[in-house]
């Protein structure tokens, strides 16, 4: 492990070399203030998702907390441990790199998002605001909106007459959906980024409907005073691929700088070990579950380009995506490569041979597995303490009677004075097993089944809507959620946040894109 100051950071991070950037704080940490090209990394799942983040063992791989000394060694002691031979701290960390001069960015996904914002200012991407959008609803005129996030978003609210079509699927399963090429289509999301990417891109798909991107999402049709649907599950339906819109796709791709690989080229990109290689099934979740290519991760396409960072953690990584349909892969991939990454797309997609071998998982310690009912009599008779390390909010929602709840890198102080045996109960047994490593000295076990087994075995619960307090729920970003439960106020400063995000960009950042355009006809 070494130190690495802001300045040479600063340089690693556009060198053209593989870097991975982790923040180890935990999620309402780094929600507050990361910076721009780090990989959400908390310290309480590290041996968990690093090796998914950053599968090569030999990548050049950088920590930081918010001060060089508060969690980041110890996350660096721990990948060391697990096989990363290349670990750095920042010196300093973001304090140390906002003194340099470099910003620090508040939310999630900042990366893509403000990709979005420079492809609708690039593309001109045609928007379409909420009052318009419902005056010509309630018209009668034909039209239909299509929202751009997963199932479960769109169950949670989604602009009335809207169908569930997820960015990755739009290209697919459009034209079963909208089967008029005259019929104007209407992308949204929540806020601006997937909304914009949507509608754009069914354009360069060449779509003949006129497409628009709803302007700010739910969030902006709630803010205009128009009233949002909760529950619904109107869904896409079977996909509509034909072999045009696979030429298109596939055309696209290329223009934005897509390789197609074919068995013996996708054989050696996979097993080229000198580079961090991911490859990503872009189908769906069901589809997924059916079998896919050894190696592969599902990554369902719009979220991939959303969120990549929580799928990928390597900048300079190579990515190949893959589906059934050549539709989905080449369109998303398109877009990945014009965020400047290096992709490739397989030609045979899952009918391929393709194989990526990826490296041993590492191996938590043992813990003995305590059975709910043993555990509650211990908690009754004082022998043991029982501590919850699921997220803080579902704490609040529901925990074991006498439990208390702490966090791994807050764990040794909160039990800094406890000398009984230690029961920790999490949401998979490895996440207790490794905080366990916390605690050296003490006697520790997990619950067995964690809270479903303890609710199932009758054993009393509680719960405590304002315990842990606010301050200490480091791993839960209240700047993302209060915007989507009625807080005007929150949407608004969340839509200010987005649209100012790339006017806080340096040239070396905005750089690194290349947006394509059209040729001329």
């Amino acid at each position: 492990m070494t130190a690495v100051d802001a300045q040479a950071l600063k340089r690693w991070l556009h060198d053209g070399g593989e870097i991975a950037l982790f923040d180890v704080r935990e999620h309402g940490q780094y929600g507050e203030a990361h910076l721009f090209y780090a990989t959400p990394a908390p310290y309480s799942r590290l041996e968990i998702d690093a090796p998914r983040l950053a599968p090569r063992r030999g990548v050049r791989l950088v920590v930081y907390d918010e001060d060089g000394a508060a969690v980041a060694p110890r996350a660096a002691a721990r990948l060391a441990a697990i096989g990363y031979t290349q670990v750095h701290v920042l010196q300093g960390g973001t304090r140390a790199w906002q003194a340099a001069g470099y910003p620090l960015f508040a939310g999630v996904n900042v990366p893509t998002k403000a990709f979005g914002e420079m492809v609708e200012h690039a593309r001109h991407t045609p928007r379409i605001s909420a009052d318009e959008l419902a005056a010509r609803l309630a018209r009668g005129e034909p039209l239909q909106v299509l929202d751009g996030r997963p199932l479960g978003e769109f169950h949670k609210m989604s602009i009335p007459t809207a169908i569930c079509c997820p960015n990755g699927e739009l290209a697919l399963r459009v034209r079963g959906i909208v089967p008029d090429e005259r019929t104007p289509i209407v992308v949204n999301c929540a806020g601006r980024t997937r909304s914009i990417i949507g509608a754009q891109t069914l354009i360069d798909l060449g779509l003949p409907n006129p497409v628009m991107a709803l302007e700010n999402g739910t969030q902006g049709w709630y803010l205009a005073g128009h009233v949002l649907d909760h529950g619904r599950q109107a869904r896409y339906g079977e996909p509509s691929a034909t072999p045009e819109a696979a030429a298109r796709a596939k055309a696209w791709a290329i223009r934005a700088g897509v390789r197609f690989l074919d068995e013996q080229a996708a054989a050696d990109a996979l097993a080229d070990g000198s580079r961090s290689v991911f490859l990503f099934d872009v189908r769906t979740a069901e589809e997924f579950a059916q079998g896919s290519l050894p190696g592969a991760r599902h990554a369902p396409g719009g979220q991939l380009v959303q969120a990549l960072d929580q799928y990928a953690g390597v900048r300079g990584a190579r990515f190949v995506l893959f589906d059934s349909d050549g539709v989905r892969a080449p369109m998303m991939a398109a877009w990945l490569a014009q965020m400047g990454h290096e992709v490739a797309v397989l030609e045979a997609g899952i009918a391929s041979r393709a194989a990526l071998a990826l490296p041993a998982e590492p191996t938590p310690p043992t813990l003995r597995a305590a059975p709910p009912a043993e555990v509650a009599a211990r908690l009754a008779r004082g022998e043991v303490a029982l501590v919850d390390l699921r997220p803080s909010m579902e704490f609040r929602k529901q925990h074991a009677a006498l439990a208390r709840w702490s966090i791994r890198p807050r764990l040794a102080q909160d039990l800094a004075l406890e000398s009984r045996p230690v029961v920790l109960m999490a949401d998979t047994p490895a996440l207790a097993a490794w905080a366990a490593l916390e605690l050296p000295g003490k006697a520790v076990e997990c619950l067995e089944g964690g809270l479903p087994a303890w609710s199932a075995a009758g054993l009393p619960t509680g719960e405590s809507p304002d315990a842990p307090p606010d301050a200490d729920c480091i791993d839960y970003l209240f700047f993302t959620h209060d915007r989507h439960d009625g807080n005007a106020a929150a949407a608004r400063q969340y839509l200010a946040w987005e649209t100012a995000l790339l006017g806080q960009l340096d040239e070396q950042e905005t750089g690194a894109w290349r947006i394509v355009t059209p040729q001329p006809a």
